[in-house]
């Protein structure tokens, strides 16, 4: 009965465990995890040099080359996204040692498997050594964790579940982010006459800052010790104020103290915008919201006319409310975790239920305790840690550099380069004529539409006089 129900928990766990790859910290082409020598580094791909995370050694003279970045910039889909089928099983054996999960949970896995192994060489010894009441004592049946195995499986899964729902509404708040940018985008191309080339270029620099100003509100990135010393000392340093609370023991007072963020101007999205409106950005504590202030203030600004009226300046400040809104949202998964006594409490049951799982597996097993309990610490304790991961999804489970490239590539095209004109052509109609579209004829079937129309209205017709 009981090996029947550890081969349940097997299957069940295993399900879960190889959604590990899927939710592993990605190893996305601004940097990849490499395994050396026990401990995880971090390698980075230059692959593009003006990117919130990345801060090249030698810094490029031109600010936000946009024709560059068009062409460094990949926003497609990773090959490391790739969608596993049962056809994969190989493959995905085969680079176990590799996954993130495994070097996360290695510590507990490592302990209840020496565990679990010693306690089967006492209980092997105490038969061989004539101590069978001893070892008869040493087994607790199979009757306690099957009965609790289905309490930690329900533990499990609601973790998981509530993990994966902060994952996907992380992603969903992303997506209306860049769906608002484009809107955005969209409408000031359309009214650019009455907007004003001017300031339709400055919002779109806004609005191609604001994500990587969310990306380092959620992930702060500065300069690292080395880096800062490069640039300290040069125009091209920024000092960003960073709020930071410290508690005192003794009285429980929190008080709060600015930290030195310093990050280089010529990397975005600081490129983005001039030092006069720069400086003003980089004293506000929440740079984001900040941006949508600017933007909601732009808006307000467009004259009327005949073209432009209310009804069109409320459209473009709800969408700023929209940015608004990704900035809360982004906020909410970001500062609240789950609730600390429930984590608590399926981390100790499950590890209480492993530690004391080899003595019920124990007089079946015998040496093989070891590496049966090995194997079903490794699922259960991999569940666990796959809800953990994901259930901050802006700490790796997102690529939120990716997206970022993203909208910046649809939003910045107002300096007409070569790269933005592929956006921007199709608000031109230049070298167009309407007979353009006539002089197709019937390439696409347009007679056989003509036809179903008069057949169409002439059974309509038969209709209204048979009633």
């Amino acid at each position: 009965m009981y090996l029947t129900r550890a081969f349940q928990i097997i299957l069940a766990g295993a399900l879960a465990a190889s959604a590990s790859q899927a939710f592993a910290p990605p190893r996305s082409v601004s940097g990849r995890y490499h395994q050396t020598a026990g401990v995880r580094t971090l390698t980075r791909v230059a692959y593009i040099s003006h990117t919130l995370t990345d801060v090249p050694p030698t810094f490029r003279e031109s600010s936000c080359d946009t024709e560059a970045l068009d062409a460094e910039m990949d926003t497609f889909a990773d090959p490391n996204d790739k969608r596993y089928s049962a056809s994969d099983w190989f493959h995905n054996m085969r680079s176990l040692p590799n996954s993130a999960i495994l070097r996360e949970i290695k510590g507990p896995v490592g302990w209840i498997t020496a565990w679990s192994t010693l306690v089967s060489i006492v209980y092997k010894c105490c038969h061989v050594g004539g101590w069978s009441h001893v070892a008869d004592m040493m087994c607790l049946g199979s009757t306690p964790h099957s009965l609790i195995s289905s309490v930690i499986g329900l533990l499990l899964v609601f973790r998981t579940n509530s993990a994966y729902q902060r994952f996907k509404e992380g992603r969903q708040t992303w997506e209306q982010l860049l769906n608002t940018c484009r809107d955005i985008t969209r409408m000031t191309s359309v009214y650019e006459h009455e907007v004003g080339p001017k300031r339709k270029q400055r919002i779109q620099r806004l609005l191609a800052a604001f994500p990587y100003l969310l990306h380092h509100h959620i992930q702060p990135r500065c300069l690292d010790h080395s880096q800062c010393e490069k640039v300290k000392d040069s125009p091209h340093a920024l000092l960003l104020s960073e709020p930071r609370s410290t508690s005192n023991i003794h009285n429980r007072v929190k008080k709060f103290a600015a930290r030195e963020c310093w990050v280089d101007k010529r990397s975005l999205p600081w490129c983005l915008l001039p030092d006069s409106v720069l400086n003003k950005c980089a004293k506000s504590h929440n740079r984001p919201l900040w941006v949508t202030d600017r933007l909601g203030l732009e808006f307000t600004e467009i004259p009327y006319c005949s073209n432009w009226t209310s009804r069109e300046r409320l459209e473009l400040l709800k969408t700023a409310s929209k940015l608004n809104e990704c900035i809360g949202h982004c906020e909410r998964l970001h500062q609240t975790a789950v609730p600390l006594n429930y984590a608590r409490h399926a981390l100790r049951s499950l590890t209480l239920w492993s530690f004391t799982l080899p003595f019920g597996m124990v007089d079946k097993l015998g040496l093989m305790t070891g590496p049966t309990v090995a194997v079903v610490a490794w699922l259960m304790f991999g569940v666990y840690q796959i809800g953990h991961s994901i259930e901050d999804p802006f700490q790796g489970s997102l690529r939120l550099t990716d997206m970022c490239n993203s909208i910046y590539r649809d939003v910045m095209y107002g300096d007409r380069n070569e790269a933005g004109m592929r956006r921007e052509s199709a608000f031109r109609k230049d070298g167009e004529m309407d007979n353009d579209w006539v002089s197709l004829g019937d390439a696409f079937g347009l007679g056989w539409t003509v036809k179903a129309k008069e057949n169409m209205e002439h059974y309509t017709e038969q209709l209204v006089l048979s009633s």
